[in-house]
C-alpha cells in the first residue's frame, strides 16, 4: 500500500481531467459519478494509487465527482496520494483566462478543493503554471500558511523550467517534490532540447534546456502529462510508429499502452507518467507498467524515438 504522504512511491499516476461530465458549468449527474467509479476502480486494479486532480477540470466538476467516489468507498482516501493544482483562472464572461498564483487566490482555491474533493487535507499541490505578476515570496507565503495548517502536506510545480523552480525555491521552507510537464513520444522536445544543442534546429525546441537535469539533481520527480499521446499511437492506426509500437508489445507481450509509458520510465530521470483516459480498457492496459520494470532495450527504445521523430538523429 502506497503512503499517501510520499508522491515518489507513484510510478503511474491517473489524471482526473477526464471525469465530471462536459466541461463547462452544467451540473454533473449520476452517470458521470458511475464513470468516475469505474475509472478508479480500474485505477485502483492496476496498481495505481496516485491520483490527480486540478480545481479547473471540468470547472471543478472532476474534484466534486472524485469527492463523491471517496464519499462512498470506505477506507479509499487512506489508501491513495491526493494531488491537485491550483493557478489556472479560466474564461468568464468577457474575461480571458489567465494565470493567478497571489498567496490569497492560492489559499482559497485549496480551500475550495477540500471542499469539492471532500477531505481535509490534499497530499500534494501543484502550481499549474507560472503567474508571471506574482512574485516568489508571496507564493511561499502562502504556501508556508497551507503547510503550517495542515491543509496540504507536499507541494510541486506544473509547467516550469529549472531556472523559474530555482527561483521559487530560494524562498521556500518546504521543498518541492514535483514537476508535471507535457512529455511522450509524441511530445518530445523534453528529450530533443538535449541533443539539438549545438545545431540550427535548437531554436526550434521549445523547452528550456537543463530542467529535466535540474530535476532529477534536486529530487523533484517529473511527472509525464499527455503520457498515451492521446491514443495517437495505440488506436490501430497505420503508421509507422503505431506499428512498431504494435510490433513491440507483441514481442514483450505486453500492451502498446504500457510500450509509450516505458519508454517514459526507461529515461535515466524515472519519469513518472499521468495516463489521462477515463476508460477502464485503457487504464488497465497500462498495468504492465505498474507492475513491470522497462523492458525496452537501448536500440528499442532509440527505434522509438527516430521512428517517432520521422528522421536521423543530428
Amino acid at each position: 500500500m502506497a503512503s499517501r504522504t510520499d508522491v515518489t512511491t507513484g510510478r503511474v499516476l491517473y489524471g482526473c481531467m477526464g471525469l465530471g461530465g462536459t466541461w463547462d458549468t452544467t451540473p454533473y449527474a449520476a452517470a458521470d459519478i458511475a464513470a468516475a467509479e469505474a475509472a478508479v476502480e480500474a485505477a485502483l486494479e492496476a496498481g495505481i494509487t496516485v491520483f490527480d486532480q486540478a480545481d479547473i477540470y471540468r470547472h471543478g466538476k472532476s474534484e466534486s465527482v472524485f469527492g463523491e467516489v471517496l464519499s462512498r468507498a470506505s477506507g479509499l482516501r487512506e489508501r491513495i496520494v491526493l494531488q491537485t493544482k491550483c493557478g489556472i483562472r479560466l474564461t468568464d464572461g468577457v474575461r480571458p483566462g489567465l494565470y493567478d498564483l497571489r498567496g490569497p487566490t492560492i489559499v482559497q482555491r485549496v480551500e475550495e478543493s477540500l471542499t469539492r474533493l471532500r477531505t481535509d487535507v490534499i497530499d500534494v499541490l501543484l502550481l499549474h503554471r507560472p503567474d508571471p505578476l506574482t512574485g516568489p515570496e508571496e507564493i511561499a507565503k502562502a504556501l508556508a500558511s497551507l503547510h503550517g495548517q495542515g491543509l496540504v502536506r507536499r507541494f510541486g510545480v506544473s509547467n516550469m523550467s529549472a531556472a523559474q523552480i530555482a527561483h521559487l525555491r530560494a524562498h521556500l521552507d518546504v521543498p518541492l517534490v514535483a514537476n508535471q510537464l507535457e512529455m511522450s513520444l509524441e511530445s518530445r522536445d523534453w528529450i530533443e532540447a538535449g541533443v539539438l544543442v549545438n545545431t540550427p534546429a535548437a531554436a526550434d525546441s521549445g523547452f528550456p534546456h537543463g530542467t529535466l537535469e535540474y530535476c532529477t539533481t534536486h529530487g523533484i520527480q517529473l511527472q509525464a502529462w499527455g503520457a498515451l499521446a492521446r491514443g495517437r499511437f495505440t488506436g490501430g492506426g497505420e503508421t509507422p510508429t503505431a506499428r512498431l509500437v504494435a510490433d513491440l508489445a507483441a514481442r514483450k507481450r505486453t500492451t502498446p499502452e504500457t510500450i509509450l509509458l516505458w519508454w517514459l520510465q526507461r529515461h535515466p530521470a524515472r519519469v513518472a507518467p499521468v495516463i489521462g483516459t477515463s476508460r477502464p480498457d485503457r487504464i488497465l492496459a497500462c498495468r504492465d507498467a505498474v507492475h513491470r520494470e522497462p523492458e525496452l532495450t537501448h536500440e528499442e527504445w532509440y527505434d522509438l524515438w527516430i521512428t517517432a521523430r520521422g528522421g536521423p538523429l543530428p
